[in-house]
This record gives C-alpha cells, sequence and structure tokens, in this order.
C-alpha cells in the first residue's frame, strides 16, 4: 500500500437537499478525527454503525446526530482507514459538518476523484475497474449502468490481464531461449510460442472488430434525422421528445442549425438530431448548416429520412444521397386513414449495385399516427446496433489505441525470425496492454521463467 502523508474528506453522496447525506475521511487521521467528534476515546469496531452525537473537537457544539461506520485499512474502498458519517442532508449540516473538518489538523478537502485514485494506487483496482466507476456514476440508462457495473466489477481488466499473463509466458519462454541457448530446455519452444502469440493476437483482434458498440453506449446511439426543408423534422423530432425542443416553421430553412435531444430507448441511449433541411441555398448560414447537416448525417448510427406525404415516393437528392443500409424512411403528415396504405419496404435506391430494401412508416407527426410503430423500430435498430452479449467490449479510445499498437507489436513479432527482435516487440505489447490496467512494468518475468519450467532439466 502506498502511504500517504494526509487525510483527506469530502461530501461522497450527491450535492442538495437530501435525508441522508454521506460525507468521507480516507487516511492515516481517519480513526483519531472520528474518535474527536464522537469524544470517545476508542474507535467503534470496525465495519459496525455506530449512532450517536457529532460535536466540533474545538467549540463542543453538536453538529447533529449521525451513523459513523469505520473501515480499517486495508480493508476499506481506498485501501486507507475511511471513515463514513452519515448526516442528515440539509445544507447546514452539511456545511457545519465539512467546515469542522477543514479546521482540523491534517485534514483537507479531496481533490475530484481522489478517493479512486488512492483506491487505484493501493491496489484495490486496476484503471479499467476505476473508468467504471466513473461509467457509473455517469450513466443514465439502463444499458449504461449493466455495461459500467461489469467493468467496474473487473471483467475488462481480468480480460486483458488475462491476455498480458499469456504474453509474458510466452516472453519468459523467447528469453531463456536467447539467454541459455545451451541449456537443455524442452523441444520446440518457438513453434509453441508462435502459437500463443497469434492465439492472443487473435482474440485482441477480434476484441477491436466490434463495431465501437462500447464506445457507442457510453457515448450514446447517434441517430440523425434528414430531409427536405418542411418536410416535418423538427416536428417529428420534438414529437419523439415530448418536448418543444425545435422551432416549427412553414418557413422554409427555420432549423439551420443541429438540435440535439437525449432520449432513453429500450434502456439505451440516444442522442436524437434535427438538421437544417438538405437544399441549396444561397444563404451563407443556412449553407453552412446543411453542411453541418451532411456532416453528421455520415457519420451517424442510424439516419431518419423525412419525406412529406405530398412529394412521396420523390427523396430529395441531397437526403438520397445518403441513403444506405443504415436509414428508415418515415412518410410524414399523413394524417388519413388511407396513409397505412403505403408500402413498408422500399425498393427505390441501391448501392453499389445492390437493390436496398428499406423499411417505410407513414407517420403524423402532429397527430402522433404511427409513432409508436417508429419508436419501436428504432428501439429494436437500436438493440442490434448496441447489443452488448458476451465479453463485456472495451469502452474508451485509449483501451482501443493500446491494443492496436499492442496487436502491430505481435504481427511483428510473429513475422520476424530474430528472436531478439520478436522478444521486443512482445515486450512492447505487454507494455501497451498494461497502460490499459495500469501496470506497465515486466519485472515479474524472472518469476515466470523459473517458475513455470526448470532450466537445465
Amino acid at each position: 500500500m502506498i502511504a500517504s502523508r494526509e487525510t483527506i474528506f469530502a461530501l461522497s453522496s450527491g450535492a442538495g437537499r437530501a435525508g441522508v447525506a454521506v460525507i468521507r475521511l480516507s487516511g492515516p487521521l481517519s480513526g483519531q478525527t472520528l474518535c474527536a467528534l464522537l469524544g470517545r476515546d476508542a474507535l467503534p469496531k470496525p465495519r459496525h454503525a455506530v449512532y450517536a452525537p457529532i460535536r466540533d473537537p474545538q467549540s463542543g457544539e453538536r453538529l447533529d446526530d449521525a451513523v459513523a461506520i469505520y473501515f480499517a485499512g486495508p480493508a476499506s474502498f481506498t485501501g486507507e482507514d475511511v471513515v463514513e458519517l452519515h448526516v442528515h442532508g440539509g445544507r447546514a449540516v452539511i456545511e457545519g459538518v465539512l467546515d469542522c473538518l477543514s479546521r482540523q489538523s491534517g485534514l483537507r478537502i479531496a481533490e475530484p476523484g481522489e478517493y479512486t485514485r488512492r483506491a487505484f494506487e493501493n491496489g484495490k483496482m486496476d484503471l479499467t475497474s476505476a473508468e467504471g466507476i466513473a461509467d457509473l456514476i455517469d450513466a443514465e440508462t439502463a444499458a449504461q449502468r449493466r455495461q459500467a457495473v461489469r467493468q467496474m466489477a473487473g471483467e475488462l481488466g481480468t480480460l486483458y490481464e488475462g491476455w498480458r499473463a499469456r504474453l509474458m509466458k510466452a516472453l519468459a519462454h523467447i528469453e531463456a531461449d536467447i539467454d541459455f541457448p545451451d541449456e537443455d530446455l524442452p523441444d520446440g519452444i518457438v513453434p509453441v510460442v508462435h502459437g500463443d502469440l497469434r492465439a492472443v493476437n487473435d482474440e485482441v483482434k477480434r476484441h477491436l472488430a466490434d463495431n465501437r458498440r462500447g464506445e457507442r453506449l457510453r457515448e450514446g446511439f447517434q441517430i440523425v434525422i434528414l430531409g427536405a426543408p418542411n418536410a416535418g423534422k423538427s416536428s417529428l423530432l420534438n414529437r419523439l421528445a415530448r418536448r418543444d425542443a425545435a422551432i416549427v416553421s412553414e418557413i422554409a430553412g427555420t432549423t439551420r442549425d443541429m438540435i440535439e435531444v437525449h432520449l432513453d430507448l429500450g434502456g439505451f441511449p440516444v442522442t436524437m438530431v434535427d438538421t437544417a433541411g438538405l437544399r441549396e441555398s444561397g444563404d451563407v448560414i443556412e449553407s453552412e448548416g446543411v453542411r453541418r447537416a451532411t456532416e453528421r448525417a455520415e457519420n451517424a448510427d442510424l439516419r431518419l429520412v423525412v419525406v412529406d406525404r405530398a412529394d412521396w415516393p420523390h427523396i430529395d437528392p441531397e437526403a438520397a444521397r445518403l441513403i444506405d443500409g443504415k436509414t428508415i424512411i418515415a412518410i410524414n403528415k399523413v394524417d388519413d386513414p388511407d396513409g397505412d396504405s403505403i408500402p413498408s419496404i422500399w425498393q427505390g435506391a441501391s448501392v453499389e449495385g445492390d437493390r436496398l430494401e428499406l423499411p417505410v412508416l407513414a407517420i403524423s407527426a402532429m397527430t402522433g399516427q404511427g409513432i409508436e410503430s417508429l419508436l419501436q423500430l428504432l428501439e429494436t435498430r437500436v438493440k442490434e446496433g448496441l447489443d452488448f452479449a458476451g465479453p463485456v467490449p472495451l469502452t474508451r479510445l485509449r483501451h482501443r489505441r493500446a491494443l492496436e499498437s499492442a496487436s502491430d507489436h505481435l504481427d511483428r513479432g510473429l513475422q520476424t525470425e530474430i528472436a531478439e527482435l520478436a522478444a521486443e516487440d512482445v515486450r512492447l505489447a505487454v507494455r501497451e496492454i498494461g497502460k490499459i490496467t495500469g501496470r506497465v512494468d515486466v519485472e515479474d518475468l524472472l518469476d515466470i521463467i523459473f517458475g513455470d519450467f526448470c532450466i537445465g532439466k
């Protein structure tokens, strides 16, 4: 455990008025401070809640009646001695307790994320678990919560550390073959090592080829609404958001910049983006809005093309150019029963010679007709795009870059016939994977060399 000379404290529960607030201390003076607040000489039994008044040690003023819990290190979140004070959640109570703690010698307010950082430094978790905690705090949907819990529990770290351990074992064999060429080593080490390296590299490549589903789940599935001016895009956005998020007007070109609305579809996070109507315009501002809309649509996870019923089956050329398999067509302003006669499949476009069959829904953003069917289809597409069954996916760009670099090193290591060069590439791959979890050393190689097999036997 890394020794800390400072004891930190902070409000660990959310800011604002609440029934109960939790104030946490961590560090060597935590227990001493608790005794002072309780007016006791002895600490409570670890992990046992004590209900008692807490007082300012200097003035003797009674601050609150609180539930106090003492966690003796290293059996605590940070690995240090930790105290939790469960006080009433009124602003005056919280400020009074925090002010009292700030006046105690050797204590200071914690910096953002410092508790988790100390937990990492003291070996209580790896970097991926720490990131999982941050994601769990920021989670807004059930799917984000489930992914964050899996990462916080160590699934991602276990996967990466497993690859790292296998590569270190292979590296130990290569190093032994280099350093002890005259010893009676087992036959066929190189083919076995190459097989192990190739197996890990294949697993890494499959992990990378996940269509960024973990990252997209953290950031939100992007749906861009496209169409000609006055097709009803903004009205549809307002209907889906159940509020007036965008200005609706009969004047073409009202929406000039992108308007984002965050939705929860079936527990999955979705960012719905209303864009400027796609058309040629002499207005500099509107033209810039069209350019941004096109750029955003090209990078979207799903495109929702809105067409005026009066224009169907004609689709604005600018929107038609962006139609592909990730597209849903919504025929808007269908305010009569005959609107349901619109075919459910549209075969009006082809991409690279393949004729597209796209779903077409008849809707009315004004009356709500067909909106439930549209929401159900959108939810299905989002679930397909963000499905996270199986191993927990990588969730951050830094993971992806480190794994891509590790895979490149393994590719080179497998291609060379010079053992020293292969060893260096494997060593660099180990280091890249270690960056993800926070373990970047390879000092335990000697343990593997002499523990995995006996030199000279």
